[in-house]
Formats: structure tokens, C-alpha cells, sequence
């Protein structure tokens, strides 16, 4: 009851600057861009571009923090389950894999000392990918990475592709490995509670509308959205749905018939643990893991009592206070690993 009241002591403070008319809050000023953000957004776009070219051992040399962790690989199911096998050993470099891989970005976001960023891979299959031989098509499939930096230099990154469409567009299921085993990946950082995410962003109000879709968004993935917050109407929040989380079993479930299984009712103690919101514009960026239990049928897949944590990433936009649109991405393959059907989008 302690912590019900304190959330809603909270909740009355953010009413007055969502525009709610309640008093007693005193907001910093409305910033644009800083300096920080631009510089933090011109180095990992140059980390980026400088991949495949003959720049990028100096330019890693320079943005870089001795300190550097990658928390995760773009392709993180693919190399766990080549890991310590003959599929690892027969793997060649990803740009010796796809020699001709572009890498286009199409978004980029920063707040603070984060960065994220949407762009489309491109290239075609011409030599062995974590155990996949050379198939000689081509790929176009969308990533997403999110950095933090320090002092001008990234010291973390974290990066997520569409691994389900990449071994559809090249006609092949996930490798076998000799052992038999398919590993689930660990996840690479402790999320929490979306509540606790609300509460550290609505501890530093700011007077912006770039900050209120910011809570906006954050009351989403929270227990208990502030009143008033949120748009009062049924369904989703936002006008439009650009793209489902875990597209692909959504994609099966409507081949199958089974689109009344979905993912709402499969995981019914599901909570949303956040890992960090960003915000700038008019666009707000959530990275967050799809937690529960899968007690019920998921479009078909009777249920496994199994626990799941399945990465996620959101990019939505406003224009003004209105939510416009709501575009997610999720880890499918990942998912499948941790309900034991990794070979579902190939059956």
C-alpha cells in the first residue's frame, strides 16, 4: 500500500506538466539538442559508416573507449548456437559472408548519453554464415543498435537484427548443430519494472513536449500510469500500428487461423521490464524485455510454463501530444529458442 501511495503522489506531480492544470511542480528549461547529444550521434554514425571501408580500423581506434562492451551481437541467436561448434569453426566474417553488405541507416535518436539507431542490411550470401553455406541470394532486413558513451567515445553497444526474416529471405531453417543442443542466449543486462523507469523520468521534469511524449510513452510500460496520462480510448494508444513486436509469430498465427492466441493472452503475468527510454523531437525510443510465463496457447503452441524474456525495442512518434504511431520489434528467434520451437517459422 506504502509504495501505491507514493506512486501516486508521483502521478499528481506529473498532471502538472501533461497539462492536467495541477499545481505544484517547478520544471527545468526546454532544451534542443545539446551539444553532447550532436556529438554523441556524429560519432556512432561514424563508427557506422566507416564499417566495410578501409577507414575502419583507425576510425574504431578513435571512438572507441578502452572500456568498449559489446552487450550484444546483431545476430546474437545465430553465433550463441554456432558457439564452441563445428559451425563456428567453418564461419567466416560477417562482410566475408555478405562481401557487398551495405548498411543504410534510416533513424537515429539520442538523449543523454545514448544513442539509437534503425538501419536496413543489405547484401548478398556469398560464403558461410555461422554454418549456413553461401546461397548466393541476398538479404534486405531490418537491425537496431543503442549505444552509450562517455567523453565522445562509445563504451557500450548493444545490437538486434531480424535474424527469422534473414534465414527466410535465405531459404534455410537455424543450422544443426553436432551436438544436437539449441542454446538460448543470456540476456546481456539486468532490466526492471517499467514503474521504476516512470519514476526516475518523472524525478526530472523538464517543460517540453519532447519530455511529455518521453512519459508518455514510460506510463505506457508502467503498472500504474499516471491518471489522465495516457489517451483515454480503447485499444492501442497511438493512431497507427506500423509494425508488431514479434512480427513473425504474429505472421504465423494468422497463416494458421490462430490470430485469437496471440501474445496478450499467452503470457497472462506479463511485465515489461525496461532497460532505458530516449526522447528527442518527436520521436521517443523504448528498449524493454517481454517478461512472463507462457501459460496459455500462443497461436498454437500449447503452453510450456516456461519463463520468458524476450528483448524488445519501440520507436513511436507524436505529432504534438498526439501519439501518431507505434512501430516494435522484437526478438523472435530469440522467443522461439526459449519456447523450444526455433524451427517454427520453417515448419
Amino acid at each position: 500500500m506504502a509504495t501505491r501511495r507514493k506512486f501516486l503522489k508521483n502521478s499528481l506531480t506529473a498532471g502538472a506538466y501533461i497539462g492536467l492544470g495541477l499545481p505544484g511542480v517547478r520544471l527545468a528549461s526546454a532544451q534542443d539538442t545539446t551539444d553532447e547529444e550532436a556529438r554523441n550521434k556524429a560519432v556512432v554514425r561514424r563508427f557506422k559508416e566507416s564499417q566495410g571501408t578501409d577507414e575502419y580500423e583507425q576510425v574504431l581506434a578513435e571512438v572507441m573507449s578502452p572500456d568498449y562492451q559489446r552487450l550484444r551481437g546483431g545476430f546474437e541467436n545465430l553465433a550463441t548456437n554456432a558457439a564452441g561448434s563445428e559451425l563456428a569453426e567453418a564461419a567466416q566474417p560477417v562482410r566475408t559472408a555478405f562481401p557487398d553488405r551495405t548498411d543504410t541507416i534510416d533513424l537515429m535518436i539520442a538523449d543523454g548519453d545514448r544513442v539509437g539507431m534503425r538501419f536496413r542490411v543489405q547484401g548478398t550470401h556469398e560464403g558461410n554464415f555461422f554454418g549456413i553455406p553461401a546461397t548466393g541470394k541476398t538479404i534486405d532486413i531490418t537491425e537496431v543498435g543503442a549505444f552509450r558513451l562517455e567523453d565522445g567515445k562509445i563504451v557500450e553497444a548493444w545490437f538486434m537484427a531480424d535474424e527469422v526474416e534473414l534465414l527466410k529471405q535465405l531459404g534455410v531453417g537455424l543450422p544443426e548443430r553436432q551436438d544436437g543442443q539449441r542454446i538460448v542466449p543470456v540476456p546481456s543486462r539486468q532490466s526492471r519494472p517499467g514503474q521504476a523507469t516512470l519514476e526516475e523520468i518523472l524525478a526530472a521534469p523538464v517543460d517540453s513536449q519532447t519530455y511529455r511524449n518521453k512519459v508518455v510513452v514510460s506510463a505506457y510500460k508502467s503498472e500504474f500510469p499516471p491518471p489522465g496520462v495516457l489517451p483515454d480510448r480503447p485499444g492501442r494508444p497511438y493512431d497507427v500500428y506500423l509494425r508488431g513486436g514479434f512480427k513473425h509469430f504474429v505472421d504465423y498465427g494468422n497463416a494458421n487461423g490462430l490470430s485469437d492466441q496471440g501474445i496478450g493472452q499467452a503470457f497472462p503475468d506479463r511485465q515489461d521490464k525496461v532497460d532505458f527510454v530516449l526522447a528527442e523531437g518527436d520521436t521517443v525510443w523504448i528498449q524493454f524485455r517481454l517478461s512472463g510465463t507462457h501459460g496459455r496457447s500462443l497461436f498454437g503452441i500449447p503452453p510450456t510454463n516456461r519463463p520468458i524474456e524476450a528483448a524488445e525495442v519501440g520507436i513511436m512518434t507524436f505529432d504534438g501530444a498526439r501519439w501518431d504511431t507505434g512501430w516494435f520489434f522484437g526478438d523472435d528467434l530469440g522467443m522461439a529458442l526459449q519456447l523450444g520451437v526455433p524451427d517454427l517459422f520453417n515448419s
